[in-house]
């Protein structure tokens, strides 16, 4: 079942998609249908996803180390030749 429809394209999408329509010797029709499709697509397969969470983990302590002065980690890990 076709729906026919009047809808109102900015002129840059407009002028992509027939461009688009042209190159690849497609109806503009079909084309437009694909890329909604794909749009449709991809906008229900992003709803679906987890959010992302990150676990906390605890690494520790080592006694005598100022973890707020970086350059003395550094210079503990690598020496004085990092400088």
């Amino acid at each position: 079942m076709s729906i026919r429809t009047t809808i109102t394209l900015d002129d840059d999408v407009a002028a992509r998609l027939k461009e688009e329509s042209r190159l690849r010797g497609v109806p503009f029709r079909k084309l437009l249908n694909d890329v909604l499709r794909r749009g449709l697509q991809g906008a229900k397969t992003s709803r679906v996803q987890s959010p992302f969470k990150i676990a906390p983990v605890d690494l520790g302590t080592f006694t005598g180390m100022n973890y707020d002065n970086t350059s003395s980690l550094i210079e503990h890990d690598e020496g004085d030749v990092w400088r």
